[in-house]
């Protein structure tokens, strides 16, 4: 059967810019709410360039009259700021009453004068339809790179099933009633290691940035790197990008804890949430797919063959779309309680056909890179967070390092 024509990939150097704080914009805020835009008003994002994201799932129950102060940390810069507020797993709408956007100053504390109202076709609320999404509109005023963002979020109206993302490894801040102006942290005093409806921001960067979305897991999802100091490896490839000269600076971070490529739980598979959590996000040129483990060591794991089925179709989708893709050797787990050989072999098995098929557009070896070279089939533990499965922070930045840039400049034609 004939493969689906690959995208050309190049490198580009690019210029360095100058971010300025989020409040320095000016903008003009409807005097009072607006008729909510009907469900089939448009939702994208225009010519904006995801800066941050995480993938959505089911995180509880729904509450009415409750506010979230959600810390979410920018990779690139730009201007015009907006956001994504997702019901992708409701059954029912959501309402939120109020939204703002603020530089985080300390805990649940902002930046004074940094706090902004986003609207919604010109209105402070918006209702959000079973299982859609709804993005902002754009606010003036440029976000710097590397900055830690509070969204707030005042939920006026909602019930049935949370839209959210469980492991976020930052801590935010729950309340009741709409606190949303505010900036300083007095009502804001629970915590909360979950983001909840907010699954991407979005910024227009100078001319020619891109972005990549990394599928991955728990891994990808930055389990065993210290919480609240951005160290999940796409945190540290951000960075590394930003210092690169590479086009490509904007990073999605599609990791869930538990996730598997060909089967649903926890969370869709990635086969069923790429297009949500890659393919439409704004700017995205390069999906880079890092995940496979779950799916080996699984009861009854996956096939060789079946994962390198489901990495063929996840590549096919990313083409069409116009979408280079960057395959990840799966990393070594000896040590975790659910490998045994045969998982091993089919892990090997999978890594071969990364490395040599000549099906992805590029290849990044993290078994390489994490294994121990006297045990190839355990991590180094120099990297290992203690579990063997999961790497720590000086894994995780091993991981980022290794990760050519130029691999993920990629652009149709």
């Amino acid at each position: 059967m004939p493969r689906t024509a690959r995208p050309r990939c190049r490198a580009a150097l690019a210029a360095l810019s100058t971010c300025v704080a989020l409040g320095c914009g000016t903008g003009t805020v409807p005097p009072g709410d607006q008729p909510t835009p009907p469900p089939g008003a448009p939702t994208a994002a225009g010519r904006g360039v995801v800066t941050w994201a995480s993938s959505a799932g089911h995180v509880g129950e729904a509450a009415k009259d409750r506010g979230y102060r959600l810390m979410v940390h920018t990779s690139v810069g730009g201007s015009d700021l907006r956001v994504r507020l997702s019901n992708a797993f409701g059954d029912r709408p959501v309402t939120f009453g109020n939204v703002h956007a603020g530089l985080q100053r300390r805990g649940a504390a902002l930046v004074p004068g940094s706090n902004r109202r986003l609207t919604f076709g010109g209105a402070r609320s918006v209702t959000v339809p079973t299982g859609g999404i709804v993005y902002s509109d754009p606010l003036p005023g440029h976000v710097p790179a590397g900055r830690t963002l509070a969204v707030s979020l005042y939920v006026s109206r909602a019930d049935g099933p949370r839209t959210g993302h469980w492991l976020a490894m930052q801590t935010s801040y729950t309340t009741s009633g709409d606190h949303t102006a505010e900036e300083d942290a007095a009502h804001w005093k629970r915590r909360t290691g979950s983001w909840s409806y907010l699954d991407a921001v979005t910024v227009r960067p100078r001319k020619g940035t891109g972005a990549v979305a990394v599928l991955g897991d728990s891994i990808t999802d930055g389990w065993q790197s210290t919480t609240d100091r951005n160290r999940r490896w796409p945190d540290y490839l951000a960075r590394r990008l930003a210092a690169s000269g590479t086009t490509v600076e904007g990073v999605a971070n599609a990791g869930i804890a538990g996730n598997k490529v060909l089967l649903d739980g926890p969370g869709q598979s990635a086969l069923n949430r790429v297009e949500r959590d890659a393919l439409s996000l704004p700017g995205v040129r390069t999906v880079f797919l890092f995940q496979g483990v779950n799916d080996i060591k699984a009861e009854p794991g996956a096939t060789g063959a079946g994962l390198i089925a489901g990495y063929r179709k996840l590549i096919d989708r990313a083409h069409a779309a116009g979408k280079c893709v960057v395959g990840a050797t799966i990393a070594p787990y000896k040590g975790w309680q659910e490998w045994d050989p045969a998982g091993e072999a089919v892990r090997r098995q999978v890594n071969a056909f990364i490395r040599d098929s000549g099906e992805f557009d590029a290849v990044t070896d993290f078994d390489r890179v994490l294994r121990s070279p006297s045990d190839p089939e355990r991590m180094l533990p120099a990297f290992d967070g203690g579990d063997h499965l999961h790497p720590n922070d000086q894994g995780m930045r091993a991981m980022a390092a290794a990760v050519d840039p130029g691999s993920l400049d990629c652009r149709t034609g």
